[in-house]
């Protein structure tokens, strides 16, 4: 029996204003080194109604300071929190308003801007300004409606750049901080893993359609909550790209149901709350001349071994909840996040990693470890490797109960770990320095007017004015590069069959060899369709040429060119190199004559490939093996 599967999605599209939300600074990231930093501690505060939010009350117990980095081009005083925001960006509140009539949303009144409470360093403020737009609504996938909850327009927070390991600093960047982001939440709706990444690209294609939007990666954003008939609501942070939704979705699935069944598991062997006891035992003396190098390392820095005894948990710390990712894993992420530590080991896995079977019975010995029961082990500064046993002790507790309600980061195998509690309800409260923005029914009917045409529409017209197949042009609409395919084909005068293969073909072939193609950018794009479109590189050459720059994506172009050996070739030079192809196979030319044709193409193109497109290669191959055969 299938398990029944709710999904909701949040989906974050970053816009393409000329401003920031709530500052007059231009909306474009930089890769240079910032004109200047300085340093931030954030406090904890309580909310409005007087109570204290898990997720950052988290954040603060990790005791992190912050360095940010600015520009001063594009970052100023409001993002750097020493003036009050300006008024509210109308050219980002007419897209957002645009997109809530394009989904029957019900839309606001009066647009107020709350302030939500950050402090994992991502904004200076320690709060995130977000504004409720429009409730309600819906999309439409498959015959079935799925529902819109709220649609919020929000400032994007700061970008990590680093981590400062001796100051127990994170960096941060700040251009990216105050750019608007249009949020989407549906209602949990969604039944299947495939259902989500539908309702996604549908949500996806819409949010393009405005025109007005950021399209590198990242700037739009996925997070999806999950659960399952018995488990929890699970909040799944930063999946970015679209085919990788239906993975997380089914390892998350896999995940849930896995926990339910240890649950079960503990319940008949009758482990109770009461039977794990946080007693931690000191077993250093235990390794003073182990061969594991993990362990040789801690202690010689001064560092002391930490064990715990976990009563009934004997195999079910090694059992799998998703691929490569055990209940140990789930433990260990906790120990790591919480206690800072670099893991923990786990008695289903030992002895391994130079842990020896004599070194396990002596701590199983120190703990009264008796059969069915397990223990976790760390190595570290004594303070670390107690929170960090502490944190993996309450996540055992945990066990007991099945799916803990969390928010978790989406792994690049689709795959999720453990990122923080989820946020409570006393995390939002009014923001006092914006005044609130009136919403007149006249001013959303000018803009009901304005409405761009329907995904579907533009998917006809795009194959009726390009002349694309229905299979290409659908590619295109389900790969969310529509939009993009007729920008490029109007911008650099590529022809639209070089730009439609390049997008659903050769972009696909290189992910399948392993090839970065998430390094290249739009920009990156449009800047090989246009030498091409000039002659400067032959279609041919496309792949070699994408390839090194997935691989050195801050190279320049010209660059990449002259070293991969791609330089335009002339007509005449092309001539030449013919006539001594014809010349070293003449004996097999003219006993072939006409059909010797195909054989010398390959010769030639192997010769010239990416330096001249194949069609003039043909034409004057053509001419040249008629010339030799009349004149032989």
């Amino acid at each position: 029996m299938e398990p029944r599967v709710r999904c909701g999605l949040e989906i974050h599209q970053m816009l393409d204003t000329e401003k920031k939300l709530f500052c007059s600074c231009p909306t474009y990231l930089r890769k240079d080194d910032p004109h200047f930093t300085f340093r931030r501690r954030l406090r904890l505060a309580k909310s409005e109604v007087g109570e204290i939010d898990p997720a950052a009350l988290f954040e603060y117990e990790k005791g992190l300071s912050y360095l940010y980095e600015g520009y001063r081009e594009n970052v100023c005083l409001v993002e750097m929190d020493e003036e009050p925001p300006h008024e509210l960006n109308r050219e980002a509140l007419e897209l957002a308003l645009k997109f809530a009539l394009m989904v029957g949303a019900s839309v606001v009144d009066e647009v107020h801007v709350m302030r939500k409470i950050v402090i994992d360093g991502s904004n200076v403020t320690g709060f995130q300004r977000t504004a409720l737009i429009a409730i309600g609504g819906s999309v439409e996938v498959n015959g079935k409606r799925v529902g819109i909850q709220t649609i919020c327009l929000e400032e994007d927070a700061a970008r990590k750049t680093g981590e400062v390991i001796e100051e127990n600093a994170l960096r941060y960047r700040l251009d990216r901080m105050g750019i608007p982001l249009i949020e989407v939440a549906t209602a949990p709706d969604i039944t299947s893993p495939e259902e989500a990444r539908e309702v996604a690209l549908r949500i996806g294609l819409l949010l393009r359609s405005l025109g007005k939007v950021k399209r590198e990666l990242g700037a739009i954003r996925q997070d999806l909550n999950v659960s399952v008939e018995g488990g929890a609501k699970v909040e799944i942070k930063g999946v970015q790209y679209l085919d990788l939704i239906p993975k997380v979705v089914e390892l998350e699935v896999k995940r849930q149901l896995a926990l339910l069944e240890i649950r079960d598991e503990l319940k008949r062997r009758g482990v109770t709350r009461d039977d794990l006891v946080f007693k931690p035992v000191d077993v250093t003396e235990i390794f003073r001349n182990t061969k594991s190098k993990v362990a040789r390392k801690a202690l010689e820095a001064g560092g002391r071994a930490l064990a715990l005894r976990l009563k009934g948990f004997a195999g079910l710390l090694g059992r799998e909840v998703q691929p490569g990712r055990r209940l140990g894993t789930e433990l260990s992420d906790r120990a790591k996040y919480w206690g800072r530590v670099g893991g923990l080991f786990h008695s289903d896995e030992l002895p391994a990693y130079g842990i020896s079977q004599e070194e396990v019975e002596a701590v199983k010995q120190a703990l009264g470890v008796e059969q069915g029961d397990a223990f976790i082990l760390i190595f570290d500064e004594p303070e670390k490797a107690l929170r960090g046993l502490r944190a993996a002790y309450e996540r055992a507790l945990e066990a007991l109960e099945g799916v803990p309600p969390e928010t978790r980061a989406a792994n690049p195998d689709g795959t999720t770990r453990f990122m923080r509690p989820r946020p409570g309800s006393a995390r939002m409260y009014p923001e006092t320095d914006i005044r609130p923005i009136r919403v007149t029914r006249e001013y959303l009917e000018k803009l009901r007017q304005e409405l761009p045409e329907p995904p579907e529409k533009t998917l006809e017209r795009v194959m009726r004015e390009y002349s694309l197949s229905r299979e290409v042009a659908f590619q295109l609409f389900n790969m969310q590069r529509m939009y993009f395919f007729e920008e490029a084909v109007k911008k650099t005068g590529a022809s639209p069959q070089v730009v439609a293969t390049t997008l659903v073909n050769t972009l696909v072939s290189l992910r399948r060899e392993n090839v970065p193609v998430e390094n290249l950018s739009e920009e990156r794009l449009l800047e090989v369709f246009r030498m091409v479109a000039e002659g400067s590189i032959a279609k041919e050459a496309i792949p070699d040429v994408l390839r090194e720059l997935a691989l050195n994506p801050e190279e320049q172009l010209e660059n990449v060119l002259r070293r991969i050996g791609i330089e335009r070739i002339d007509v005449d030079r092309l001539r030449a190199m013919i006539r001594e192809v014809i010349a070293e196979n003449k004996d097999y030319v003219l006993q072939k004559r006409e059909k010797a044709f195909g054989k010398l193409m390959g010769v030639v193109m192997d010769k010239v490939r990416g330096r001249i497109d194949g069609s003039v290669v043909a034409k004057v191959l053509k001419e040249e093996l008629e010339s030799f055969i009349s004149s032989s």
